[in-house]
């Protein structure tokens, strides 16, 4: 967890062990919130420190499991999801390039056609070919570290990263869904067009799918894959 710093710190920290001490001497949360806000803490301060500390009975105040952020986990989150990127990205301009030469556009049939799609077949191969073993290794690395210390579940970086693809999945869902729509209400729901619609729909459902039911694990102490 990083620390604030400054004369923020020195509030912050005065005020955690004011809540602290009220809790153990049996104050309730409502009368701590109070005689904060006379004193002049804002609400928002005031709830940060009581959440430090859970809502169970016991003589001493309980503290909650803080969330974290360090230097070395936000690097192999990050990769990891630039990885799902490059992985997913490569896949999908595979299954496009294959499903150009099953269903051909007729009125654009030419030699610079079939160089480009050579050229999408080769870089969609040695996308997957390099980042798929990499990406899988480094997931299996981080399903471990996970696995053998939960506090790694709390980690920040992992839940932002995780919630930034879910928006992005989302919305590359939706956006299919309106291509869709769209051509069908044109009249030019072609079949290259319903196969190219159907493996966006397949990559972004299944990343969509995998971090929906990851995005809050972490809270309640629950071991997830990576």
């Amino acid at each position: 967890m990083i620390e604030p710093r400054g004369e923020n710190a020195m509030a912050d920290k005065t005020l955690v062990e004011f809540v602290k001490e009220s809790l153990e001497r049996g104050q309730s949360r409502e009368a701590i919130i109070e005689a904060l806000a006379k004193a002049g803490w804002r609400r928002a301060e005031v709830d940060s420190a009581l959440h430090t500390y859970s809502d169970v009975t016991f003589p001493v105040a309980v503290p909650r499991p803080q969330p974290y952020l360090s230097a070395r986990e936000a690097f192999f989150y990050l990769l990891f999801f630039i990885l799902l990127g490059i992985v997913s990205f490569s896949l999908g301009s595979l299954l496009f390039a294959l499903i150009e030469y099953g269903f051909p556009d007729r009125s654009s049939v030419n030699d610079y056609r079939v160089i480009r799609l050579e050229s999408q077949v080769r870089s969609g191969i040695s996308g997957l070919l390099v980042a798929t073993p990499v990406f899988l290794w480094l997931g299996y690395i981080l399903r471990g570290a996970r696995q053998r210390n939960p506090q790694l579940q709390r980690s920040r970086i992992r839940k932002w990263l995780t919630y930034v693809s879910l928006v992005i999945a989302g919305c590359t869902l939706v956006g299919d869904g309106i291509s869709l729509v769209y051509n069908f209400l044109g009249g030019d729901l072609t079949t290259r067009f319903v196969l190219k619609s159907l493996v966006v729909a397949v990559i972004a459902g299944a990343i969509f799918t995998y971090f929906i039911s990851d995005a809050e694990k972490g809270d309640t102490g629950d071991v997830d894959p990576a």
